[in-house]
């Protein structure tokens, strides 16, 4: 791998907002540095941990850490990456910033920016299992090639319950949905019982979408927004 999985960095205008929101999911805070300027939080369940910037940025963007990443770059660009926003010097925070074939931002940083919390076991939160970052796409060999080359491995593509391909590594899952349903990147999430967690979902006041492929039964299956934005994806298991 070409970094180690940071967080899923997002825009965030109104971060409380947004904090009570994954909060009364279930989702626990992780202590922040001093990093950045703006205002900044991670949330996690243990699995995922989703950075919210207060600031205008590329969202939801990959954030990954290289460490001596002026070393690093080299390492890009022969693979034939076109860096962009480059931060680079002695006294500042190092940071580059690229995208993959469908527009998809990615970061690098050279140090973390927040400290995982040490759970005795992980918060269970409303949303179940999560298993991945859904991109959609409407042609996957190129971004099959340009994954593998930064050390994603490729499954074979499934068809059920909507054609997508698993892509995966040590920290994060991302998968490919080739599917007109989605029109940007989601979080997935899994589980046996989702019938009945959707059930607790609107019992508590939260709005539930149906957009989603016509493949999947809305009374067992939703998309949740955040305040930001961030659409959630909730999934009956077979498992």
């Amino acid at each position: 791998m070409f970094g180690r999985f940071l967080e899923i960095s997002v825009h965030a205008p109104e971060i409380r907002d947004s904090l009570a929101f994954y909060e009364a999911l279930g989702f626990a805070q992780a202590p922040v540095g001093e990093t950045f300027q703006h205002q900044y939080a991670v949330v996690t369940d243990g699995r995922l941990f989703l950075g919210l910037h207060g600031r205008a940025l590329p969202s939801p963007a990959l954030t990954f850490v290289m460490p001596r990443l002026m070393h690093g770059i080299e390492q890009l660009e022969q693979l034939g990456i076109e860096l962009e926003d480059l931060q680079l010097g002695n006294e500042v925070f190092n940071r580059v910033s690229f995208r993959d074939p469908s527009g998809q931002s990615v970061n690098v940083f050279e140090a973390r920016t927040f400290s995982p919390p040490q759970f005795e076991t992980h918060p269970a939160t409303t949303c179940g299992y999560f298993t991945e970052y859904g991109l959609p796409v409407r042609e996957q060999g190129t971004m099959r090639v340009f994954w593998e080359a930064l050390g994603f491995v490729a499954w074979d593509e499934q068809s059920e319950p909507f054609a997508r391909t698993a892509l995966t590594s040590d920290h994060l899952n991302l998968s490919l949905y080739r599917s007109r349903a989605f029109r940007q990147p989601v979080l997935t999430f899994e589980d046996r019982d989702m019938r009945e967690r959707l059930a607790r979902l609107k019992e508590r006041g939260f709005q539930l979408s149906d957009e989603m492929p016509d493949s999947l039964d809305e009374s067992c299956n939703a998309i949740l927004i955040a305040p930001e934005g961030t659409r959630l994806l909730l999934i009956q298991s077979e498992d």
